[in-house]
């Protein structure tokens, strides 16, 4: 699950920074950046439900992290 993860933020990443580029190149003109924008929100969401659907399913568990409050 948490290559999984890794392999969606990688993807996202990669949506965004060539959206950037499409952005420069095409100086606004194009639709390409919008293209890839939508790409990176989609995956974004899919993402988001694939986290949902993990922490019900009982795949993900919450943890309290590596900062400890004291009394808990």
């Amino acid at each position: 699950m948490k290559i999984l993860i890794i392999l969606f933020l990688i993807v996202i990443l990669y949506s965004l920074a060539s959206s950037f580029w499409y952005l420069v190149k095409d100086k606004g003109q194009g639709d390409r950046t919008v293209r890839r924008l939508t790409w990176r929100i989609g995956l974004s969401l899919l993402l988001f439900l694939l986290l949902w659907v993990g922490y019900q399913m009982g795949w993900i568990e919450p943890t309290s992290g590596p900062v400890r409050i004291p009394g808990e």
